[in-house]
C-alpha cells in the first residue's frame, strides 16, 4: 500500500519518539535543541520524500516499526517498541485476567481440544470436560483451518457478560452437541503454586508481577500460615519481572517498618527511596528466595531487599542482572514504547545491572557464557565485582555490577552433559504426551484415585516406553535410560495434574527440587 497523506501524523507522531528518546526539548541547552530539531526535520523530509519520489508501494506500519525499532536498539536491550498486535496479549498478561470462555487448550491435528476447563470458570459452568473438541464458536468453524493464534482467540474471547454458542465434539461418548457459554473474566495466575513443602514451611511460586499478583499473595500466605507455616520459600526462578510496586508490596511484608526496599534514581539524579511500612504479614518467620539466571528485574528488587537487610537467605545461582526501570508511553495508536526512565538500586546502593556496551545480541545470549564458563556448576566461577562492594545492615559483603549473588549456591540439575533431559521433563513436550496419552485412552484413567494413578506410572514400563517413542519421533535423542526413575516421576506428575490439579503436580515437584531440598536440609542443619 503506498502512503497516503493520511497516514504521514502516524508517521510524523511515531518519529517524535527521537524527542522522547534524546531527553526533555525545553531543558535542553540552545545548541542541543538545535541539533534536535535538525533531526527530527530531516526524518519529516526522508517521510516526505517516500510519500512522494519511493519506486514501489511501502507498508507504513512497517516503516514506523522498524524506525522506532533501530532507534531503540541504540539506547538499551530493555527499551522496546510494542505494537499494535502485541500491545492486547501483553496489557492481559500483567493485568492479570481476560474475558473469555475458560480453558486451557491445545491446536491438536487442527483441532482445538480441551486439556481442561479452568475450575470455576464459564466452560466448566457450562459442562465442558477435558479432551472435548471446539468444533465451531457460533457458525465460525475453528477446525480443519490451522488458524493463528490470535483469530483463534479472538473468536473465543468477547465483552463480558456476551453470549457464545460452541458446536463441541465427545470423544469419549463419541457424540456433538452444542452448549451456550456466557464469557466472563477469567483469571491469568501469577503465582503458579502455594503449597506446604513440609509441616511447617510454605512454598509459593511467582511467575510474573501483575497487577494481580499481591492480592494473590496475600491470599495465598494467609492460608498457608493457617496450615502452620514458620518459614517461606518464595520461587522466583525464571520470573522476568513486571510490576516494580507489585515486587515492592510483598518485601513490605517481609520486612520491618522503616528498613529501605528499594531506590531509583533518574538521568537528573533525582532520587526516590521506598521503605517499608509496619504491620507485615510474614516479619517474623524466616524467608528463602529461590533464584536462577532467568530471575530479572522486580524478582531481583524483591531478592536484593531481602539479601541488604539481612531479612532472609537467597538461595540458587546469580540473578540476570538487570536493573533498568522502564515506563510504558502510549504512542496513540495502540502500540507504545517501554522506555528506561531510571535505574534501581538495591538498599545498600548497589546497581544490579549487567554491561550492555556489547549490544543486545551479546547481552542476552549471557547464558552461553554462564555455561561454558562452569559458572552454573560451581560458586567459586562467578565472575564478583571486587570494585563494587557495599554492605549489608549487618555488615556482610555484597557486590553490584550483575544480577544477584546467592548466600547458598545451587549448581544447575543433572550432571554436566544431562541439563537438556530434565529441561525437556519440565517442559510443554512431556505436557502435550500425556495429553496425548489420556485422548487416546481416558478410560483406562476413569475413577482412579491419585494414589492408584501413581502407582499405574511408576510399576509399569508402559508410559517410559511411549515417552521414548515420542521422543523419537520428534527427533529428540536423550539418555533416558540412565535416569528412568526420574523420567517416571515427571511423567507421574504432569498426570496428576492434567487428572486432579496444579497444587498436586507441584507437591511432587517439590520433593525432586534441588533448590527445595537445599532450604529444607539447611533448616534441619539449623535446628541440630
Amino acid at each position: 500500500m503506498k502512503i497516503k497523506k493520511a497516514y504521514l501524523p502516524i508517521l510524523l507522531a511515531a518519529f517524535m519518539v527521537v524527542g522522547l528518546l534524546l531527553g526533555s526539548f525545553l531543558n535542553f541547552p540552545e545548541s542541543k535543541r538545535s541539533a534536535l530539531y535538525s533531526n527530527k526535520t530531516k526524518l519529516n523530509k526522508l517521510i516526505d520524500f517516500i510519500d512522494s519520489e519511493y519506486v514501489d508501494d511501502v507498508d507504513a506500519d512497517s516503516i514506523v516499526d522498524l524506525t522506532v525499532n533501530s532507534i531503540l536498539e541504540k539506547l538499551d536491550p530493555h527499551s522496546v517498541y510494542i505494537d499494535r498486535a502485541q500491545m492486547e496479549s501483553v496489557a492481559q498478561s500483567m493485568r492479570g485476567d481476560f474475558v473469555g470462555i475458560g480453558i486451557n487448550f491445545y491446536m491438536y491435528k487442527d483441532s482445538v481440544a480441551v486439556i481442561k476447563p479452568i475450575p470455576g470458570g464459564p466452560s466448566a459452568k457450562a459442562g465442558i470436560k477435558s479432551g472435548d473438541r471446539i468444533l465451531y464458536a457460533d457458525n465460525y468453524q475453528l477446525y480443519g483451518k490451522n488458524l493463528p493464534n490470535d483469530s483463534l482467540f479472538s473468536k473465543l474471547k468477547g465483552e463480558e457478560g456476551s453470549k457464545l454458542t460452541l458446536t463441541v465434539y465427545r470423544k469419549s461418548e463419541d457424540k456433538e452437541f452444542k452448549v451456550n457459554i456466557t464469557r466472563d473474566v477469567v483469571p491469568i495466575q501469577s503465582v503458579d503454586a502455594a503449597v506446604m513443602a513440609d509441616d511447617n514451611t510454605a512454598y509459593i511460586k511467582i511467575n510474573r508481577f501483575a497487577e494481580t499478583t499481591y492480592k494473590e499473595f496475600e491470599t495465598a500466605l494467609k492460608l498457608l500460615k493457617k496450615e502452620g507455616a514458620d518459614n517461606l520459600i518464595i520461587d522466583l526462578r525464571d520470573n522476568g519481572g513486571g510490576y516494580l510496586e507489585k515486587a515492592v508490596d510483598i518485601a513490605d511484608d517481609l520486612l520491618e517498618d522503616g528498613l529501605v526496599i528499594v531506590k531509583t534514581k533518574n538521568k537528573k539524579g533525582r532520587e526516590d527511596i521506598t521503605y517499608a511500612h509496619d504491620d507485615g504479614m510474614f516479619e517474623k518467620g524466616k524467608v528463602y528466595i529461590l533464584i536462577n539466571e532467568n530471575t530479572a528485574s522486580a524478582s531481583e528488587i524483591l531478592a536484593g531487599a531481602i539479601q541488604d537487610n539481612d531479612r532472609g537467605t537467597i538461595v540458587g545461582r546469580r540473578s540476570f542482572g538487570k536493573g533498568l526501570v522502564q515506563r510504558e508511553m502510549p504512542l496513540g495508536d495502540g502500540s507504545a514504547v517501554r522506555l528506561t526512565v531510571a535505574r534501581y538500586y538495591t538498599p545498600s546502593g548497589r546497581s544490579i545491572q549487567r554491561s550492555y556496551a556489547d549490544g543486545g545480541e551479546a547481552y542476552f545470549d549471557d547464558f552461553a557464557k554462564r555455561y561454558e564458563n562452569g559458572e552454573l556448576y560451581a560458586a567459586d566461577s562467578i565472575k564478583i565485582a571486587d570494585t563494587l562492594k557495599y554492605k549489608t545492615l549487618r555488615g556482610r559483603t555484597v557486590y553490584g555490577g550483575g544480577g544477584i549473588i546467592p548466600d547458598v549456591f545451587v549448581p544447575l540439575e543433572g550432571e554436566h552433559g544431562d541439563e537438556a533431559l530434565l529441561m525437556v521433563m519440565k517442559s510443554g513436550i512431556v505436557s502435550y504426551f500425556v495429553f496425548e496419552q489420556l485422548d487416546n485412552h481416558r478410560k483406562d484413567f476413569e475413577g482412579l484415585t491419585l494414589d492408584a494413578l501413581q502407582e499405574k506410572i511408576k510399576n509399569s514400563d508402559k508410559y517410559y516406553n511411549a515417552f521414548g517413542e515420542y521422543l523419537a519421533n520428534s527427533g529428540l535423542v536423550l539418555p533416558l535410560e540412565k535416569h528412568k526413575d526420574e523420567v517416571k516421576y515427571y511423567l507421574t506428575a504432569e498426570f496428576s495434574r492434567q487428572l486432579f490439579s496444579e497444587k498436586v503436580y507441584y507437591q511432587m515437584l517439590l520433593k525432586r527440587d534441588t533448590m527445595v531440598k537445599k532450604v529444607l536440609e539447611y533448616e534441619r542443619q539449623l535446628k541440630k
